[in-house]
């Protein structure tokens, strides 16, 4: 069997809402809770699954791989609600998105710091 990443834990200060936020924004199917866990699937069998901490969050990066028809429903709804976006990991061009590697892509934050990205190519760069 070839190694894969099968899920990973995003720490949060509400798991519930955290878990929503995404599948809101991505237009994913609804968290499902498992133990302390509000897991979000993803298409290529990955999970984040999203735990509540006290302690102070630290900022992870998380990338999303996506279709044109996603990328512009998502952008779609995250100009709806009014989130703050960029075309660049450095923050250094708000309001607008990048075309690397011949596709499209942004970043944004989700209510605890998490940078999300979304890309409609795996360019391999930053």
């Amino acid at each position: 069997m070839p190694v894969q990443l099968n899920h990973t834990i995003v720490k949060t200060r509400d798991s519930e809402a955290s878990a929503r936020f995404l599948t809101d924004i991505l237009g994913l199917p609804e968290a499902t809770r498992f133990g302390p866990f509000f897991v979000v699937e993803l298409d290529n069998g990955v999970s984040l699954d999203f735990a509540e901490s006290d302690a102070q969050i630290a900022s992870q990066h998380y990338a999303f791989l996506i279709t044109e028809t996603e990328f512009d429903e998502i952008f779609a709804r995250i100009r709806e609600c009014g989130l703050a976006y960029w075309a660049d990991p450095g923050r250094s061009r708000p309001r607008a998105i990048n075309h690397r590697g011949g596709g499209r892509g942004l970043y944004f934050e989700d209510p605890n710091g998490h940078f999300l990205e979304i890309l409609t190519r795996p360019c391999g760069c930053v």
